[in-house]
């Protein structure tokens, strides 16, 4: 059974609906598996858009939203407070980089990035009111980034068809190239000069993966080099970890690798596991205080109706309780151990290219006869491919990655990776 435009009034994300492709309707889950209305057996080989870190309907978590069902299900988080975000906000005090000690919730990853713009934005507001000066305004970005779909989050994005209509509504910001291979010192050149710009507030980047770009992988010697430079500067530096977060590159946060502690940190998607919506944004003390005063003028202006939701909380809590009581990180190395194995096994085929890894994410390229990125006619054709075999994998044009639950066992890696390679043979 699938949901056609005939039978549903639903308007997907990500979907050109004139093209009529297949929705499966799926209706359970568990592990890395996603069942169907049909009776289809769906491996979940990209943690269902990379959320899904233990695994779907983690026992612990649902426990943890049934519960609280039963006690409180909303509140305003505007002056009051609850248990639940109590918990998640000591919980990441004690895990996360010591100097970021303050926990504003929200309810997605673009809006984590929004607080975090405005955080910085209001910053060097307070700093300009207090010394005289003018507040500096301008942001930099990372070609080819992905921030979100709101439009603060677009501005810093990458432009083109994503946000080509919505033009209009976007900001002007400063761009430095991808540090690719080679062309490393480039990047910090080009940030270098940035940030000697008295007008300049904040870099914000993917650390080490930039997701939606296309998988593109740097080292964690340049993400320290570009720390290094906003800090001689004073330039805030934002990492955007809603993706590279809870594992992904095979440590907690990605920034970790580099030995760095962002200004202002943006976390989302494993927050509950995967299992429902939340966002925080971590900031440090300075960037608390410059907001702090008795004139009610100059409190951080952002909230939004579900802020902190109990229900959401109860699940973050419940993650953070698993990361610290199972061995999180080993099943993480484990499951890069095997990505490797995959990847160096069919990166030898002539017929891909660019074989990249980060912790539990590897990617590859198929060679195309068209453009390539993210609108190349292959991406369409793979998709359908891998549905019919029972596989959710999402090809970002001619980029294939995989970036499963930490669960998913070896018998089901290898189903999805001999999948990738007789899609080889059939294009």
């Amino acid at each position: 059974m699938t949901a056609s435009d005939a039978s549903s009034a639903i308007w997907h994300p990500f979907t050109q609906h004139g093209l009529r492709e297949p929705i499966p309707l799926v209706e359970r889950a568990e592990g890395a598996l996603l069942h169907t209305a049909d009776g289809q057996t769906v491996i979940d080989a990209i943690s269902s858009w990379w959320v899904t870190t233990h695994g779907h309907c983690h026992p612990k978590i649902m426990a943890a939203i049934a519960d609280q069902a039963d006690k409180l299900d909303q509140m305003i988080f505007a002056g009051w407070t609850h248990q639940p975000a109590e918990d998640v906000a000591a919980g990441l005090r004690a895990i996360m980089p010591q100097s970021l000690t303050r926990v504003f919730f929200s309810d997605s990853g673009s809006t984590a990035v929004e607080v975090a713009l405005k955080m910085a934005l209001g910053y060097w507001h307070a700093r300009a009111e207090k010394d005289g000066g003018r507040p500096r305004h301008r942001i930099i970005v990372m070609e080819h980034s992905y921030h979100g779909d709101t439009i603060g989050t677009m501005s810093v994005g990458e432009r083109g068809v994503f946000n080509q209509a919505y033009e209009p509504l976007l900001f002007d910001v400063a761009r430095v190239p991808f540090p690719a291979s080679g062309a490393r010192q480039e990047t910090l050149d080009a940030l270098e000069d940035l940030c000697k710009q008295p007008d300049t507030a904040a870099f914000i980047v993917e650390p080490l993966v930039l997701g939606a770009g296309g998988m593109l992988v740097y080292d964690a010697k340049t993400l320290a080099s570009m720390h290094e430079i906003c800090s001689r500067h004073g330039v805030l530096f934002i990492a955007d970890e809603v993706m590279t977060g809870w594992g992904r590159t095979g440590t907690l946060l990605a920034c970790e690798q580099a030995g760095i502690e962002p200004d202002i940190l943006c976390l989302s998607k494993g927050l509950t596991g995967g299992a429902v919506p939340l966002a925080v944004t971590m900031a440090s003390e300075l960037i608390f205080e410059a907001h702090w005063s008795t004139d009610r003028a100059r409190m951080f202006f952002h909230s939004s109706s579900y802020t902190a939701n109990p229900l959401a909380c109860a699940a973050a809590a419940a993650n953070l309780a698993i990361w610290r009581e199972e061995p999180v990180l080993e099943r993480i190395a484990d499951l890069a151990h095997r990505q490797t194995e995959w990847l160096v096994k069919l990166g030898q085929f002539c017929h891909f290219e660019n074989p990249r890894q980060s912790g539990t994410m590897a990617a590859l390229d198929l060679r195309t006869s068209g453009e390539g990125g993210y609108l190349d006619t292959l991406a369409p054709r793979l998709l359908a491919f891998f549905r019919e075999r029972g596989l959710l994998l999402r090809p970002l044009g001619n980029t294939v990655y995989v970036m499963p639950p930490y669960c998913i066992t070896d018998e089901q890696l290898g189903q999805v990776w001999d999948a990738i390679g007789e899609a080889v043979i059939s294009f």
